[in-house]
């Protein structure tokens, strides 16, 4: 199954009711993650731009979206980006590809 990178920003409100009634988000979201086919595999709590980051698996771009609608219709998430990843032995198929590809730049 595919791989993603998630990004999570909080909302100021979302923050603030977070210190105000701490909770770890992770094991509450989880289930509707699993029930739209999402596995969360590794999270952590960031700094800078993103408060939450993912490692996140999904069948297919089609579950992911639907995660991200459904997490972002919420309203309690301020930014959510969601990078597609590759293992080392797609990349490596992809140049594999790309060295065989007949393309040529315009000149």
């Amino acid at each position: 199954m595919p791989y993603y990178l998630g990004q999570v920003a909080y909302t100021h409100e979302a923050i603030q009711h977070m210190d105000e009634h701490p909770q770890n988000r992770i094991e509450a979201v989880r289930p509707a993650y699993e029930e739209l086919g999402v596995t969360i595999r590794e999270a952590f709590l960031a700094f800078g731009d993103y408060d939450v980051v993912l490692l996140l698996e999904a069948p297919d771009n089609v579950h992911m979206e639907a995660l991200s609608l459904a997490v972002t219709a919420g309203g309690a998430i301020g930014h959510y980006k969601i990078t597609p990843l590759m293992t080392w032995e797609e990349g490596v198929e992809a140049m594999r590809l790309a060295g065989e590809s007949s393309y040529t730049p315009p000149s």
